[in-house]
């Protein structure tokens, strides 16, 4: 059994559980952050990346 989870378009606001936009076309993300974990092997790096493109 495959579990959807609800997604959002940055273009237009929607929301759906499709990949793609029902109402404007675009590409759908997931308006949620991935769950911590202790043991995250990429975390040092992800939170490198957020510093560098927020500054």
């Amino acid at each position: 059994m495959t579990r959807s989870l609800l997604r959002k378009c940055p273009s237009c606001g929607s929301y759906t559980l499709k990949d793609g936009c029902p109402q404007c076309g675009g590409a759908t993300l997931m308006p949620v952050p991935a769950k911590y974990s202790p043991g995250d092997r990429y975390g040092e790096y992800r939170r490198k990346l957020k510093r560098d493109s927020s500054g």
